[in-house]
């Protein structure tokens, strides 16, 4: 029992760290251009109303990093779990919660990619830290 506490613990902070990342990438990108130049209207402001949701919301979904698949790939690991938030961003999300359309293509024809590659980010910096701190 007490394994299971530290892990969740741990997979949860991986989580939070990669939604701080994944939510300064969007940021960074949105305020240099980058989103704007591929079409897509993602720019939001660094906020806590912004900032508070994400780093929640990464830390739930680290709890996938429980499960015993890929290990030694942090990579592929990263990536693959990266999916999960990914695929309710596109298809509950943007459509259901926020009206965008579905896959968010009321915010332009790349948003699915921005997303893939935005919780990509999410992805690979929880892998990363979690096989850093040797979780």
């Amino acid at each position: 029992m007490r394994n299971l506490a530290r892990n969740t613990s741990l997979v949860f902070a991986a989580g939070c760290l990669g939604g701080l990342l994944n939510s300064l990438a969007v940021w960074i990108s949105g305020d240099l251009g980058i989103t704007a130049g591929l079409g897509v209207k993602i720019a939001p402001q660094l906020t806590p109303a912004f900032l508070y949701p994400r780093l929640v919301w990464g830390g739930i979904w680290g709890v996938l990093f429980l499960l015993p698949m890929l290990p030694t790939r942090v990579w592929a690991r990263g990536f693959i779990f990266s999916l999960g938030p990914t695929l309710v961003q596109l298809f509950v999300v943007f459509p259901m919660k926020a009206n965008k359309g579905m896959m968010g293509l009321d915010l332009g024809t790349l948003t699915p990619l921005c997303v893939v590659v935005f919780n990509a980010i999410w992805g690979w910096a929880a892998a990363i830290w979690l096989r850093w701190i040797g979780k």
